[in-house]
């Protein structure tokens, strides 16, 4: 009965930290849908319901700290609590990069921009769709899928580098577009580095399942020590 019980709290865990990451996934392709439309309504309500998805991974950690201190869990139930604490704490993060962008919104304001926001969309949808399937590949314990999905980072990556390239060239035919192009800048960084916390969830994966913690794919992580704006 005790065992049923904890198992019963632990899916209940699981299945809040896969509203968190909804949230957090709904908010970062959304944050760069109003950049685009220059929506600074509703970007003062992004930055605004970042405090939701805080409140949720306190909640989250709270209850698995909790379940950690009063049920002694087994090596393979501490494993998949360890990895709870780690992945809330990652899509906290992502989070604050998708208010981040928010807040860059309000500093552009509706100034028109410089050029039209094509790559940069692709980069949130795609670091959205990689957070997705980590998430699952969570919940499924499916190592394989964890493994794969870090190598997708290239995409998001070479994204980024064609966005720099533009606007460098942007601030090198007209200074006048530095301020913009350097707001845009920092968008198309929280970006990549949303991305990149996906291969740490993605890491996580596979430690809880193995017991082995695997450095993964994802050259240039933490190399830079920026964050842009959150």
């Amino acid at each position: 009965m005790v065992r049923e019980s904890f198992e019963r709290s632990l899916q209940r865990v699981q299945d809040d930290l896969l509203v968190m990451g909804s949230m957090v996934e709904e908010a970062l392709v959304k944050a760069v849908d109003i950049l685009k439309r220059q929506d600074l309504e509703a970007a003062k309500q992004l930055i605004q319901q970042d405090r939701i998805i805080n409140e949720k991974r306190f909640a989250i950690e709270s209850e698995a700290l909790t379940l950690i201190a009063t049920q002694q869990p087994m090596a393979g139930d501490l494993r998949v609590l360890a990895a709870v604490l780690e992945i809330i704490t990652e899509l906290e993060r992502i989070g604050d990069y998708a208010k981040g962008v928010a807040k860059i919104t309000l500093l552009i304001g509706k100034e028109p921009l410089i050029k039209p926001l094509i790559d940069l969309p692709r980069m949130a949808e795609k670091a959205s769709s990689m957070l997705h399937r980590a998430l699952q590949a969570f919940v499924q314990r499916d190592v394989e899928l964890a493994r794969a999905i870090p190598s997708e980072d290239a995409e998001v990556d070479a994204l980024y580098n064609q966005v720099y390239r533009e606007l460098i060239t942007f601030i090198m035919s007209d200074p006048h577009t530095l301020d913009q192009a350097t707001h845009l800048l920092w968008v198309g960084h929280n970006l990549e580095r949303a991305a990149d916390r996906v291969t740490n969830i993605c890491e996580r994966v596979v430690f809880t399942v193995t017991g082995k913690m695997e450095e993964m794919d994802g050259e240039g992580r933490e190399n830079l020590g920026v964050e842009g704006i959150a």
